[in-house]
């Protein structure tokens, strides 16, 4: 196999157009149609004189001897570093920005912003919030419920919600929940979560803590994890009913490998992570996710990172498959991450 360390400009226009061919087709494609496509004075045989030396560069491959050619993984990844993604249309981002802004928590924004990328590309549309360890506590609120049990609600600036119900021995009146959850919200609210739990730790030992009534009942919906919240991260994914039917060269036990995958958030988690690496605000495409999974070998992802104010990440992508209109997807992962950041 032949070996170069770049293409010549007239050889990148015969392969990207092959590429963009075949996106539209998904037929093997010959020498006469990239020549019909292009112009440019180029004949039929010059065409075919380049697609040959880009199948000996491994760059296209060819099913059947008298068949044309069909790019590879190879020539995927020279197409989409060809693409200048769209420039963001002020409208579209307005669109954007008031569908999100009208979400009142993290969760729903995740969600909200996982419906728009399936919506807007017929693909597999994720979306994912990671908090960090300075997350600041916005508000907490406590609710009586039946059967002596209590609803704590923790939300954090970024507007993440964690919810967790606790039974007790014995009912605590809502008069006295009110009065815990004005101190905390009085006292903290602002502070970094770690610090709400040192200085709280603090305050407990202190011994006027077993003579006041409202620290004592703090006490108690304390030891049962009040702000013991975790960073588990958000993640919501959706359309992947959009890849049945694709010619993703799938057995029907390698398709159900896939979508057990895809049910899976770690493995979410860690499509994102591998291959989301580029600097915040950019976006990143991978052609091939063999290496995640041998199942996803004909999937592309394409994604960005943001960091928001408050500190968390949150991840944009869509997942699809190798024939996807690319230039399309790079335009709904821009819009959809530059909202969800400016939404907050």
């Amino acid at each position: 196999m032949k070996i170069r360390t770049s293409l010549t400009d007239r050889n990148l226009a015969i392969l990207h157009c092959l590429v963009q061919e075949y996106i539209e087709t998904g037929e093997p494609v010959a020498s006469r149609t990239i020549a019909r496509r292009l112009g440019e004075n180029l004949s039929p045989a010059s065409v075919r004189n380049v697609m040959a030396d880009l199948f000996e560069e491994g760059y296209l491959s060819q099913p059947h001897t008298s068949a044309g050619r069909i790019p590879t993984e190879r020539a995927f990844q020279s197409y989409v570093k060809s693409l200048a993604a769209r420039r963001i249309l002020l409208n579209e981002l307005h669109r954007l920005r008031t569908e999100l802004g009208t979400v009142d928590t993290m969760q729903g924004r995740v969600e909200r912003s996982c419906h728009l990328l399936t919506e807007m590309t017929k693909g597999v549309g994720i979306a994912a919030a990671i908090p960090n360890s300075s997350q600041i506590l916005d508000q907490i609120d406590l609710l009586a419920l039946a059967d002596n049990r209590v609803l704590m609600v923790v939300v954090t600036r970024d507007r993440m919600v964690r919810n967790r119900v606790v039974t007790l021995n014995e009912p605590i009146p809502m008069r006295e929940l009110e009065s815990i959850r004005n101190y905390l919200n009085a006292n903290f609210g602002g502070w970094v979560l770690n610090d709400v739990q040192r200085e709280l730790e603090r305050r407990l030992e202190a011994e006027s803590a077993a003579y006041d009534s409202v620290l004592k009942r703090l006490n108690l919906l304390y030891e049962m994890g009040l702000l013991d919240i975790g960073l588990t991260p958000e993640i919501h994914m959706e359309g992947a009913s959009n890849l049945v039917g694709l010619d993703l060269h799938l057995t029907r036990e390698k398709l159900r490998e896939l979508f057990r995958a895809l049910e899976q958030k770690n493995k979410i988690l860690l499509l994102l992570d591998r291959f989301l690496e580029q600097p915040q605000g950019e976006v990143g495409i991978q052609v091939g996710l063999a290496d995640l999974h041998p199942s996803m070998g004909e999937l592309s992802l394409i994604g960005l990172t943001v960091t928001l104010p408050s500190g968390t990440t949150a991840k944009i992508a869509v997942l699809g498959p190798m024939r996807m209109n690319y230039e399309r997807v790079i335009s709904a992962v821009l819009h959809v991450g530059q909202a969800f950041q400016s939404a907050i």
